[in-house]
């Protein structure tokens, strides 16, 4: 949350560069409060387990939030049950005349898959459409963010030798307020078959690299107004996800690699060590804060991308 301190304060000045945000008394005198409107694109199989982790970590927040739970129309889940969808969860015919504060897009198991061949690309296609004139700030997660990359800068995914999934360590690249508070190394999850190049990220110049990792790669993207964030990993991931994922798999029989720096001494009987979650509440928290709370208008029906960020 922002300090309020007088208008003329010295010390203002130095905290600003520090990106620690501060508000003036006139400004904090103007300003109205409300309900933040959050929407959840969630495209996890699981998704009763997803929307615990990610309402979870949003409650961390100081702000009040109203989430609003999305699913694809155009395909049926075959983990979730059809009365779960239909009480918690819109489509998004039923909100696109709407305006939201922020949007959450989850990542999805289907990065091996081309893009297009995904069976409800088109659909998907379209909400990201839609965000970029009904949402202040949309945060991509894992396959969202490759997606999300790919649609609006044809940046590609490219497959890995094997599964990258375990804690990795990561560094600030560029310090942003979005990546304010956090430690010079944190750590964060990872589940994927597939990767972004960081060259291709680099030659982008309305982009920006927060945060990388010298084992998973890019972590942290974000364009130069915050409007866009993507997280190539899964920082919402809790302390057993990555236990629970290894099993399924192992139960599938498909070839599972054990999580990498996760199990004490690689014993899966040991519990992982939760060295992840001081940063994850601190990412979404610095979301909520800096790209979504600070920038969005008090009247979502007044939102306008003209002059919004400038």
């Amino acid at each position: 949350m922002p300090i309020k301190v007088p208008d003329n304060l010295p010390a203002r000045t130095v905290l600003e560069q520090e990106n620690i945000f501060v508000m003036g008394e006139q400004r904090a005198f103007h300003q109205d409060i409300r309900p933040l409107q959050i929407g959840i694109l969630n495209l996890m199989p699981l998704k009763e387990e997803t929307e615990t982790h990610l309402i979870r970590i949003l409650s961390n927040s100081p702000l009040q939030i109203d989430v609003t739970l999305l699913r694809i129309a155009s395909h049926t889940p075959k983990n979730t049950s059809a009365q779960h969808l239909n009480t918690f969860y819109k489509t998004f015919d039923e909100i696109k005349d709407k305006n939201l504060d922020g949007l959450i897009v989850t990542g999805a198991p289907i990065e091996q898959l081309n893009f297009e061949d995904v069976a409800y690309w088109q659909e998907f296609r379209d909400i990201l459409a839609w965000s970029k004139d009904h949402v202040t700030s949309t945060l991509h997660i894992c396959w969202a963010a490759q997606a999300g990359l790919y649609l609006n800068y044809g940046i590609q995914k490219y497959p890995l030798e094997k599964k990258l999934f375990g804690v990795f360590s990561h560094t600030i690249v560029t310090p942003t307020p979005l990546v304010r508070g956090f430690d010079e190394i944190f750590h964060a999850p990872h589940s994927r078959h597939t990767y972004t190049r960081k060259e291709d990220v680099e030659v982008i110049p309305h982009l920006e690299i927060l945060a990388e990792s010298a084992q998973a790669g890019v972590y942290l993207i974000a364009t130069k107004d915050g409007r866009e964030v993507y997280v190539t990993g899964h920082s919402e991931y809790e302390r057993y996800t990555l236990k629970q994922e290894y099993i399924r798999d192992v139960e599938k029989g498909v070839s599972a690699p054990l999580p990498e720096n996760y199990f004490p001494a690689d014993d899966v009987n040991s519990a992982p060590a939760y060295t992840w979650r001081a940063h994850a509440n601190l990412l979404f928290s610095n979301w909520l804060n800096y790209c979504v709370y600070q920038e969005t208008p008090y009247d979502l029906s007044k939102l306008s991308f003209e002059d919004l960020f400038l």
